[in-house]
């Protein structure tokens, strides 16, 4: 199966299955580039809290800003970066409701709508493998999550049979699944062990057979990209296609673009259209991304709210 398809399988899996928020597709790096398949977070004590704020993912630059819900602060003097950095940041914050804005002598103050909630508890991050016969740059990939710590459990999913040879290249703390997307099963093969995220990492750069390039990851790095990967993986979710223009198309109850013609799940951006010996012209099929979401998942798509009063979006500098 394609890699696509098992990793929409998969969400669609857990997603059925756990009370968390998922995702596809995020970069779980510091300093490097690393893109990590899937993204599970567990919700902590205080997820309802975030939940009412917005359904968007809330700007890092604005949670680690000087802002605070009290008193308001002159922009100028809350951010750490360059000016036209923070606009577009104070800009994003006001939008999504956790800024609030005032203009005092012709100058421009902020406070938090609400304080900043520690929402989240474990972040697990996935690796999709499903054809062990070719791993690609696997190795280096979980050696990498494993020595930055930046999520908490590492998995490889995979559906392949996993031989003693696979699990001698594999991490001793990276869990192993073999899923089958096409039943829904899946078998815990060996469970995931927690990973030190709370202290420095050390994050692989470049890895060759001859040299290994690393770059230390400090604590405090580790947690502020923590909290940017909890906030994009609420925002967006893991439902980032399109469905194609096409009647042939008939997605299953998770949403998922299954086409009766290739009798599989396809990917639009890259299978569907004219040239499809399937194809039928049509609009896309009439599926509510959000409304499926909202109903399998903890996160909120219309919350209330904590602004006090509305601002609105002019020049303010």
């Amino acid at each position: 199966m394609q890699e696509f398809a098992f990793e929409l399988a998969l969400c669609a899996h857990l997603e059925s299955e756990q009370d968390s928020v998922l995702s596809r597709q995020l970069g779980t790096q510091v300093h490097g580039r690393r893109v990590m398949d899937i993204i599970c977070v567990e919700p902590g004590s205080e997820f309802a809290e975030r939940a009412a704020i917005t359904p968007k993912a809330i700007p890092a630059l604005a949670v680690e800003s000087d802002v605070g819900p009290g008193t308001a602060r002159y922009w100028k003097n809350a951010f750490d970066c360059h000016p036209n950095t923070a606009k577009r940041a104070i800009e994003r914050a006001v939008d999504v409701g956790f800024f609030e804005r005032e203009r005092r002598n012709g100058r421009t103050y902020l406070r938090q709508s609400t304080r900043y909630p520690d929402w989240y508890d474990t972040l697990i991050g996935i690796e999709n493998k499903p054809d062990l016969a070719r791993p690609g740059n696997l190795e280096t990939q979980l050696l990498t999550d494993v020595t930055l710590g930046l999520v908490d459990k590492i998995i490889l999913a995979t559906e392949s049979y996993v031989t003693g040879a696979h699990r001698n290249r594999i991490p001793d703390v990276v869990g192993i699944w073999r899923f089958d997307p096409e039943s829904g099963e899946r078998e815990i093969l060996r469970e995931a062990k927690q990973l030190p995220s709370a202290k420095p990492g050390v994050e692989i750069l470049e890895r060759d057979s001859s040299r290994t390039e690393i770059r230390i990851a400090s604590a405090d790095e580790i947690t502020r990209a923590r909290r940017r990967v909890a906030e994009r993986a609420y925002g967006k979710g893991w439902r980032t296609y399109d469905l194609p223009a096409c009647s042939t198309v008939e997605p299953d109850s998770s949403g998922l673009p299954y086409c009766p013609w290739k009798k599989r799940v396809v990917r639009p951006v890259e299978e569907c259209g004219p040239d499809c010996g399937g194809h039928n012209a049509g609009d896309p099929p009439d599926v509510d991304f959000e409304s499926l979401r909202a109903k399998q998942s903890p996160w909120k798509p219309d919350p209330d709210g904590r602004q006090r009063h509305q601002t609105g979006l002019d020049s303010f500098y």
